[in-house]
């Protein structure tokens, strides 16, 4: 059997984004998007659970012998931080670890365009970074709040779950709360961080009606809150958050929500043509007065064309996006209709 923290060094080594530990196949890590097995040793129950002690201490082994699930953040002196979630299958354990970067990234780092930066300059507000899992939205927002860190000085209050980056107080003060070890769930550290003084509150997700509900509420009284979603595209994410609500309570939330939100990023990691790893896809959709007025009224099918004109204010869909790195050369033509949201529209785009 392998030790623990060597799998972890080398996951680091290989650039793996993720580790996934279960039985009855090798100890096998996500690289570039792909799983790749490590060694050809299959993982026993007994070796599942050597690993599972090991990462646990007692208060979490006994919460996870109750639930069949815990999720926590683990760091190892001088290799790095990972995401865990640790869960039962067929009756054995198994484990999923993402591999969290040790620096706090910096939307320069990421290549992102100016119009991120601009957003985080808003005082108050809501800010959404959407997408599939895995597709980077938490490494976007940290990059986010350390450019609010860099250049403001304010009360930044997070809700992870769990802690990934750790921030240093630069300009701002920087409070990070972890779900279920400092905070029982995402609605009373929600409620409860607006007592305490914050000017820019990260929620790590929005996960239910409450935690979205005090979450506009919490942009309207004048906070910048910044969170996720696991959607593609603008129009799709202000669905999403309009039907959580009940028939009755859907147009107050429409003319709340066009209110409060200055900007939707929704992103795709992609596989690169050279193989060298993953590119980003970005759609950004900014709240003009136009786009609004179509929240408001419900007209979200049209937000899409809205976005397809606003480029004078950083704006661009997901297909122009592709395209855009497609004929950089970054990524394949393939790739680049795989992902797309409309092919007509991706193949007059290509062809123009």
């Amino acid at each position: 059997m392998l030790q623990f923290e060597e799998l972890l060094k080398k996951a680091i080594e290989l650039n793996a984004s993720d580790l996934h530990l279960t039985v009855g196949i090798p100890p096998t890590m996500r690289i570039n998007g792909n799983l790749v097995p490590y060694g050809n040793n299959k993982l026993t129950p007994k070796d599942a659970e050597s690993y599972v002690m090991q990462i646990l201490n007692d208060e979490q082994y006994r919460k996870y012998k109750e639930t069949g699930e815990i999720d926590l953040s683990y760091s190892i002196q001088g290799i790095g931080r990972f995401r865990v979630n640790v869960f039962r299958q067929r009756g054995s354990d198994a484990m999923a670890l993402r591999t969290v970067a040790p620096q706090v990234p910096t939307l320069d780092g990421l290549g992102m365009p100016p119009v991120l930066k601009e957003l985080t300059t808003k005082n108050r507000g809501l800010i959404l970074v959407t997408g599939p899992t895995g597709s980077g939205k938490s490494t976007t927002l940290a990059a986010m709040i350390n450019e609010i860190n860099s250049t403001r000085s304010g009360h930044i209050i997070t809700l992870e779950d769990p802690v990934e980056y750790l921030h240093r107080h630069k300009k701002s003060i920087v409070n990070q709360r972890e779900i279920g070890h400092d905070s029982k769930s995402y609605v009373a550290a929600l409620r409860a961080a607006l007592r305490e003084d914050p000017d820019v509150i990260l929620v790590g997700e929005m996960r239910d009606l409450e935690t979205i509900s005090t979450a506009i509420t919490a942009a309207e009284t004048g906070h910048l809150v910044l969170s996720t979603l696991h959607t593609i595209g603008a129009s799709k994410t202000v669905d999403r958050i309009v039907d959580v609500f009940p028939p009755h309570q859907q147009q107050q939330i429409k003319v709340q929500l066009a209110a409060v939100l200055e900007g939707v990023i929704s992103q795709q990691l992609l596989p690169r043509a050279d193989g060298e790893g993953r590119v980003c896809a970005l759609e950004i959709m900014v709240a003009t007065p136009a786009i609004r007025n179509l929240i408001r009224e419900g007209k979200t099918h049209q937000i899409d064309s809205a976005v397809q004109t606003g480029g004078k204010y950083g704006m661009k869909t997901m297909d122009m996006s592709l395209v855009e790195l497609y004929k950089k050369g970054l990524i394949s033509y393939d790739v680049a209709m795989t992902y797309s949201v409309d092919r007509d529209i991706m193949m007059r785009l290509i062809n123009l």
